[in-house]
Order: C-alpha cells, then structure tokens, then sequence
C-alpha cells in the first residue's frame, strides 16, 4: 500500500471512517490482483467480492460499479509511479538537470516492467465503454509530464537548456503550450517546451515497446543498453 494512502487512513477521526477506508484499501489491493491476473476489460466487482469473502451487494455499499473500481485502481497505479519517480528524481542534486532526468526515466522503466498490467492500464489500450473522469484522474495523472516539464524549466532559468536546432511552433500550438506555462508556472520558451513534449512521448513509446513486446523476440539482446541509449539521445533532444 503506498504511504499516501496509509497516511490519508490515519488522518481519518472515527473507526467507522477508518473501517471504510481499510476495506476499500482491501478492494482496491485485490483489484490489483485481479487487473494482473485477467487484465482490465474482465475486472468484476463479484470476483472482487468473492475473494474479499463477502456477497457482491456488500462491496457495492464501498464501490458502486466496475466503473469505479477502474478509477481508484488508475489513480493508485499513476500516485505509485508518480511517488517511484519523486523518490529517484530526488536523490539527484537540482543542479544535474541530466542527472534528474536519467532518474526520471529509469524509475518509469524499472516501475513499467515491474508493473506490467498496472502500466497497460495507464497506457495500454483503452478499457471498452470505460471514461476516465478527469476531475479526478488528471491531477495524478500529469505527474511524470509535470515532473519532466519542471526539469527543463529548472534548466533553462539557470541557463542550462540548450536553443541547438529550431523548428517554428505554429500558432495554435503556441496558444497551449502558453497554456502549460501558466499551469505550470514554467519559463521555458515554445520552441524547448514542444521538443519537451517531444522527449515524453518518446520515452513512452520506448518502455511501451519493451513493456508490450513490441521489439519482437530477439530483436535486442541487451536492453538495459537499448534503454540507456535512449535517456542519452533524449536528454540530447531535450537540451540537457
């Protein structure tokens, strides 16, 4: 269970409130199970039940559907990577911008293959007739991107972030890149924040791509390598 959670259950004043909040934290764990064991399309609130040791009408008082299962397993899978990446990128002094951002981007491969199904969850296909709510999926959601996008700002204030090859942003992207300036409160200009953009999506692709299996068997012996020359190549596109 990740310390924020704990934390939050110990914040709460009654039994009766801390009973709740243990047996969704129950639900939750075996979700977890259940999500590496079928995957996300075939997750059922009475299997749930079943191995909670309860009848279904039971876990419904706590989750009301399937619907809500996969949200509260989303949004524990993304505070557990995004919790994996604040402890990495932290034991890397501020000043190491590359530094920071190699420790961003092991710490996203070492939780992917460690956590396979909750990765293809967060990244995978799409569960059919499922819609994540954003008002609750978003801000955990955007923590690796606004970690990254606090890397580069941090660089680029203190002069770091290298201007090397530039490609003209067009105006509506210029509009929501301003956008994440502000939500952000970044400094970093168009041009180094679309090349960020850029490196994030890339770096998905690559641990997606060993993730999944999508090198095809063989095809690279040596993945550690593959994957370091990776964070070397972007951490180059970025200006690191």
């Amino acid at each position: 269970m990740p310390a924020t959670s704990q934390t939050a259950r110990a914040q709460l004043r009654t039994p009766r409130e801390r009973a709740r909040a243990q047996t969704i934290a129950d639900i939750v764990e075996l979700g977890r199970k259940h999500l590496a064991e079928h995957g996300a399309a075939a997750l059922s609130l009475r299997a749930v039940a079943r191995d909670l040791g309860v009848v279904s009408s039971a876990v419904y008082r706590y989750v009301g559907s399937r619907d809500e299962l996969l949200t509260l397993l989303l949004v524990d899978a993304y505070n557990d990577l995004g919790d994996a990446l604040d402890a990495a990128v932290g034991t890397v002094p501020e000043e190491d911008s590359e530094g920071r951002f190699a420790a961003l981007a092991r710490a996203v491969r070492a939780w992917a293959l460690a956590e396979p199904a909750r990765y293809g969850l967060l990244f995978g296909s799409p569960v059919p007739g499922y819609r994540a709510p954003a008002e609750r999926t978003t801000a955990p959601g955007t923590r690796v991107v606004n970690g990254l996008v606090q890397i580069l700002d941090g660089a680029h204030r203190a002069g770091r972030l290298a201007a090397r090859g530039t490609v003209a942003v067009p105006p509506g992207l210029a509009a929501d890149l301003e956008a994440i300036r502000r939500e952000l409160n970044a400094a970093v200009p168009d041009v180094l924040l679309a090349r960020g953009a850029l490196v994030w999506t890339s770096l998905f692709g690559a641990v997606s791509f060993e993730v999944f299996g999508q090198y095809g068997a063989g095809t690279f012996s040596a993945p550690d390598e593959l994957f370091e020359h990776h964070i070397a190549a972007l951490a180059d596109l970025a200006g690191l």
